[in-house]
C-alpha cells in the first residue's frame, strides 16, 4: 500500500477535523465526544460475572512472551465479538513484576496490521518505550511500512523485545497499542492489559491481597448488529487512512460500559476490605465513580503508586488513562447486600458500571494504615523554567485539527528539550477536556486553576485531567534516560489526530 505523504496526511486530517462536533461535552457527561449507539439489544445490567484477567506466566525467569492475535469473545451475551487481543484475550494478561528487577517482554504480532506497544507509566529507555513509529509488522507481512506518512521509525518484522528496568516504585501500570494514527481503534478493539509493579514497601503494608485485590479495567464500547465492535474509523482495516468520521472527531463514546471486558458485571465478595485497582481505558469517556449503601472509598494510590497517606473520597473522577488505587470495606454492610458502583457523569445506561454482591461473612486481617509510603513533596526552584503547552483545536495548514501549541505531531521537532535531573513547571492549558499524558517519568500537580492541587491530583501522576478552559501546572523532572519521548492527549481520537508533541531529554 502506498503511504500518504506528510502533506497529504495533514490535508486529510484537516478535512476530518473541519466539522468537529463537541456533542456530549457539557456538564451532564463531562466528556468531550459523541456517543455511538449500538445496533444490538443491550443486556440487562448485573447479570454477567466479572472476569479477572489471568496473570501472565514467564517463559523464563523475568522473561515474557505475549502474542497479539485476532480472536472471538462473547461480550454481549449471545454474540461473538472479534477482538484484537494480547494472547487473544481482552483485556490482555496481567503482567506482574518486581521493582528493581529488569524484565523483558517479547511482543509478537500475529495481527493483520502493525502494532506498537507502550508501557503506560513505565520508567523506560526510549528504544523500549513504544515510540509511535517503531512498528512491529505482522508475522510474514512483506508490505512496505517504512515510510509511515513520510516519518520513518525503527520497523521490525514479527517480534520486538521490550526491556523494562523496573527502576520504579510499585504502581498500577497498563500496556496498550501506541501506533501513530491508529491507537484509538486498536485500543477500542482490545489491545490493552494491566502491568502491576510490586515492591517491598507495598508488601509490608496490611492492604487487601489475593482474591481481595481486583484490577478493574473500565471502558465504554458500542456494538454493530453482528456483535462486532462499532468504531467509526475512516479505514476499518486500520492500514492506511487515519481518522474517524466527522461526527466523532471530538472523541468516541460508547453506550456499553465494560469492566474487564464484560458489560455491567456483578462480582460476589466477602464481607471484608477489598483493594480495587481502577483504570479508565476508555477512548474519550470520563467517569465519576461512586458506591451506594454507605460504603466508603479510601484512596491509597494514584498513577505512580501509593500516596503518602490514605484519602477518603465520596467519589473518584477518572479521565482516560488515569488509575486510582482504592480500598473499600464490604464488611461495613450486612451479608446479602448489593453494593453498586455507578457513574455520576453518565446518562441512561452509561450510569451503570458494576455491582458487588456481599455473599458471605469472612475473617479480615487487612487494614489501611495512616502512613502508606514516602512521597517526595514537589520542590520547585524559584528559577525553574515554565513551559506552556496549549491543547486546542487549531490550524493545520489551511484546515483545523487538534494541536499542541498550534502544531501537529512532528517526530523531528526539537523545540522541547529538558535536562535530566532538572525540575521544570509544565503548564497545561486547554479548550475542552484533554487528559494529558507524559511519558518516561511521573509528575506532581502543583496548581489547578487559581489554587493548589484538586482532590484527585494527589501523589505521583503520569496523566492529569485538564478540564475545559482550565490551567494546570505540574512539576516535571526526568531521570536516567536520554532520548526522544512524547507528550500527548489521552483522548485517543485527539491523539490519533496529531495532538502529540516530541520531548527530548538531554
Amino acid at each position: 500500500m502506498r503511504p500518504l505523504n506528510r502533506r497529504g496526511f495533514l490535508a486529510l486530517l484537516g478535512g476530518a477535523a473541519a466539522g468537529v462536533a463537541l456533542a456530549g461535552c457539557g456538564p451532564a457527561t463531562g466528556s468531550t465526544g459523541r456517543q455511538l449507539v449500538s445496533a444490538v439489544p443491550l443486556p440487562e445490567p448485573y447479570r454477567v460475572p466479572l472476569p479477572v484477567p489471568p496473570v501472565a506466566r514467564p517463559v523464563a525467569p523475568d522473561r515474557y512472551l505475549i502474542t497479539a492475535r485476532v480472536a472471538e469473545q462473547e461480550i454481549i451475551p449471545g454474540y461473538r465479538t472479534p477482538v484484537l487481543g494480547y494472547d487473544g484475550i481482552f483485556p490482555g494478561p496481567t503482567v506482574e513484576t518486581r521493582s528493581g528487577r529488569e524484565v523483558v517482554v517479547r511482543h509478537r504480532n500475529e495481527l493483520p496490521v502493525p502494532t506498537v506497544v507502550h508501557l503506560h507509566g513505565g520508567h523506560t529507555p526510549p528504544e523500549h518505550d513504544g515510540w509511535p513509529l517503531d512498528l512491529v509488522l505482522p508475522v510474514g507481512d512483506t508490505s512496505d511500512w517504512t515510510g509511515h506518512h513520510g516519518m520513518p521509525g525503527d520497523v521490525v518484522a514479527g517480534e520486538r523485545d521490550h526491556r523494562y528496568p523496573m527502576a520504579q516504585r510499585a504502581a498500577t501500570l497498563w500496556y496498550h497499542d501506541h501506533r501513530m494514527d491508529f491507537t484509538a481503534p486498536a485500543v477500542y478493539r482490545g489491545l490493552a492489559g494491566f502491568h502491576l509493579v510490586r515492591d517491598d514497601v507495598e508488601d509490608a503494608l496490611p492492604l487487601p491481597r489475593g482474591d481481595r485485590e481486583l484490577p478493574l479495567m473500565i471502558c465504554d464500547r458500542s456494538f454493530a448488529a453482528d456483535g462486532s465492535f462499532a468504531y467509526p474509523g475512516l479505514d476499518r482495516g486500520m492500514r492506511g487512512l487515519p481518522g474517524v468520521e466527522d461526527a466523532w472527531t471530538a472523541g468516541v463514546l460508547g453506550d456499553v460500559v465494560l469492566v474487564n471486558g464484560a458489560p455491567w458485571p456483578v462480582h460476589e465478595v466477602d464481607a471484608a476490605r477489598h483493594r480495587l485497582r481502577i483504570l479508565n481505558a476508555s477512548n474519550a469517556r470520563r467517569y465519576r465513580l461512586q458506591l451506594d449503601g454507605g460504603v466508603r472509598i479510601v484512596q491509597v494510590g494514584s498513577d505512580g503508586g501509593l500516596l503518602a497517606a490514605p484519602v477518603e473520597q465520596d467519589a473518584i473522577e477518572l479521565a482516560p488513562g488515569e488509575r486510582f488505587d482504592v480500598v473499600v470495606d464490604f464488611g461495613a454492610v450486612p451479608v446479602g447486600t448489593d453494593v453498586t458502583m455507578t457513574n455520576a457523569l453518565g446518562e441512561g445506561r452509561t450510569r451503570d458500571v458494576l455491582r458487588f454482591r456481599v455473599v458471605r461473612a469472612a475473617r479480615d486481617d487487612s487494614a489501611v494504615p495512616d502512613v502508606l509510603s514516602e512521597v517526595e513533596p514537589p520542590t520547585v526552584p524559584a528559577d525553574a523554567p515554565v513551559r506552556t503547552f496549549t491543547f486546542a483545536r487549531g490550524a493545520l495548514g489551511d484546515h483545523r485539527g487538534w494541536t499542541i501549541n498550534g502544531a501537529a505531531f512532528d517526530p523531528d521537532d526539537a523545540r522541547y528539550r529538558t535536562p535530566l535531573g532538572a525540575t521544570e513547571v509544565w503548564r497545561f492549558v486547554t479548550d475542552v477536556h484533554h487528559p494529558v499524558h507524559v511519558h518516561l517519568d511521573p509528575f506532581q500537580v502543583v496548581r489547578r486553576g487559581g489554587s493548589g492541587p484538586g482532590p484527585f491530583d494527589g501523589g505521583w501522576k503520569d496523566t492529569v485531567d485538564v478540564r475545559p478552559g482550565e490551567v494546570v501546572d505540574v512539576a516535571v523532572r526526568f531521570s536516567d534516560y536520554r532520548g526522544r519521548y512524547v507528550l500527548h492527549c489521552h483522548n485517543l481520537e485527539h491523539e490519533d489526530m496529531a495532538m502529540m508533541a516530541t520531548v527530548h531529554t538531554v
